[in-house]
């Protein structure tokens, strides 16, 4: 046996920490993290860009509990998508929390560009809402029961939708 003299071996999670930490090198949670929030970020510009389109400004007093007109609903988007990436911003990597913040990031995007489809009526701007509405849906699977944000296949099929969103939403003239 050998004698304590006050030097306590570290467990593997904080000697792994601490090689980051030394080596630079990210966790696979924060990898995920950085992921999670560049999905939500693009969402999140689209919502901005959807709501500008529509003619809906960032009015906080137009958010309220139950929206009903199309104008409070962008503005509730509005905030929702800003709350996800404050979300984002706070605590340790959580890749399942993570990837539900870009879901809930992605779904208000949804509800900024129904708004703007409604108000622009054409071809291109259906295109960018039925974009969105995959790109929401793709980011729902991904953080859902069978990938909880980490399953590599999911979130590269939740980034793949969310780059085409971005994709229609400017062709749409909304970015």
């Amino acid at each position: 046996m050998s004698e304590s003299h006050g030097d306590e071996q570290p467990s593997a999670p904080q000697a792994h920490a601490t090689l980051i930490q030394e080596t630079g090198v990210p966790s696979t949670e924060e990898a995920l993290r950085k992921r999670h929030t560049a999905r939500a970020r693009s969402a999140a510009d689209r919502t901005r860009a959807a709501c500008r389109c529509a003619g809906v400004e960032t009015d906080p007093g137009a958010v309220i509990a139950v929206p009903t007109e199309a104008a409070a609903k962008a503005a509730n988007a509005l905030r929702l998508s800003a709350d996800a990436l404050v979300a984002l911003a706070a605590g340790a990597p959580d890749p399942a929390a993570d990837a539900r913040q870009a879901r809930n990031a992605a779904a208000a995007s949804v509800l900024a560009a129904r708004t703007a489809r409604d108000r622009g009526a054409d071809a291109l701007s259906e295109a960018a809402y039925q974009a969105a509405l995959k790109a929401s849906q793709a980011a729902g699977t991904a953080a859902g029961r069978e990938g909880l944000g980490r399953n590599e296949a999911l979130n590269a099929e939740a980034e793949a939708a969310e780059a085409a969103a971005v994709a229609a939403a400017r062709a749409a003239g909304w970015v």
